[in-house]
């Protein structure tokens, strides 16, 4: 009986030295994110969403939202944390006042606080990753189909909807810019938008060649088939850095958008590309009907696109925002989704890998994410 009566103590101290521990973490994880500032920070910006002409300027309202989600990110899981260390402590008092099979129900409940408190130790240590100058804005995207034929079309509307996946479980928006359909199926290239707090700094980690490994269903004799699509990211910058963009130096052409026929089809030129001549970069939007709103949204694409190209000019790092350009083919990609004749998706340059081939198509590609960021802050 005495014998017990230890077993049980010692579970109940191993409870509460787990909760000790977390309270260490808790302090420490205060100090590292700086909660106090931040806390500060986000009063502010909820004080001037207060004030009465807060929208007279909406691009800027829009900012001191996004600086206020960004806040968030960080003071909400911490929050979370803290409530949930302090239940496991009220827990473990409470689980001290019973005995037998009762105070084992309490101690087991205690456990699964300190667990969920794990959880939110793990948002945090995510957010902590994310430190770059643009991590927290949002981010332009473009899907570019490349060898592979229809397949590797197909395959671009497959990643497109990958990512749109992600990005409903993130509660971030996507809103498309411009796609340029396949001839019998998908998108050669699929240009979008996605506006969350910290949506550039997760999804840069998707940037490169992917690779898809399956049993065509464009192929009558059912063959394995090989195909790529590139993913490149940018980060919507602020209105307040500046970037010239000449009048001399732009082309801007319009045309008819595409979409559904009947009485929803566009009879006016709408869709708007802009060319910036100097550079070569192009980039188009068709999404509102309106010439003057497509004209706005490309601009400010290429105002981000400009200002990430003039910066690697002066760095002279030219793979530091794009990432190192390769050949949208054999031998470049960054991952590979294998459905056949196994099912795998494994990430070259982190070695982090899944069976869950479904899965990852369903949106589950935070462990990648998190691999790859992980990587990143150790170098």
């Amino acid at each position: 009986m005495a014998a017990e009566e230890n077993a049980k103590l010692l579970e109940t101290e191993e409870v509460r030295q787990r909760i000790d521990d977390l309270k260490k973490r808790v302090a420490e994880m205060a100090e590292y994110i700086k909660v106090d500032e931040r806390r500060a920070k986000l009063a502010a910006l909820e004080g001037q969403q207060a004030s009465a002409d807060f929208w007279s300027n909406q691009a800027r309202a829009r900012e001191v939202i996004a600086a206020t989600n960004a806040e968030r990110a960080y003071t909400i899981p911490y929050d979370s944390l803290v409530k949930t260390v302090e239940d496991a402590e009220v827990m473990l008092e409470l689980a001290a006042m019973e005995d037998g099979e009762a105070k084992q129900t309490a101690l087991s409940d205690t456990l699964a606080e300190c667990v969920k408190a794990d959880e939110f130790f793990g948002k945090l240590r995510l957010q902590s990753l994310l430190g770059g100058k643009f991590d927290q804005c949002n981010v332009f995207v473009r899907l570019h189909a490349g060898q592979g034929g229809t397949e590797a079309c197909d395959w671009v509307a497959m990643l497109y909807r990958m990512y749109q996946r992600y990005a409903e479980g993130q509660g971030w928006k996507v809103e498309e810019y411009d796609a340029q359909p396949g001839e019998e199926a998908g998108y050669k290239d699929v240009y979008f938008r996605v506006e969350g707090p910290y949506s550039f700094g997760m999804l840069k980690a998707e940037r490169g060649i992917h690779r898809l490994v399956r049993i065509s269903p464009f192929d009558a004799n059912k063959r394995r088939q090989t195909s790529f699509a590139s993913m490149e990211t940018v980060a919507e910058i602020n209105d307040d850095i500046d970037v010239e963009i000449k009048d001399e130096d732009l082309r801007i052409d319009t045309y008819r958008s595409g979409g559904a026929g009947g009485q929803h089809v566009n009879k006016t030129d709408s869709a708007v590309r802009l060319t910036h001549l100097p550079t070569g970069i192009v980039v188009a939007c068709q999404k509102e009907r309106s010439q003057h709103m497509n004209k706005e949204k490309a601009m400010n694409m290429l105002r981000a696109q400009l200002y990430e190209y003039y910066e690697d000019q002066k760095k002279a790092e030219m793979d530091r925002f794009y990432g190192k350009k390769s050949e949208n083919g054999w031998g470049s990609q960054i991952r590979s989704y294998v459905f056949c004749p196994y099912t795998m998706v494994k990430d070259l340059r982190t070695n982090c890998e899944t069976s869950d081939v479904n899965g990852v198509m369903d949106g589950n590609i935070q462990p990648f994410i998190e691999s790859w960021l992980q990587m990143k802050a150790a170098r």
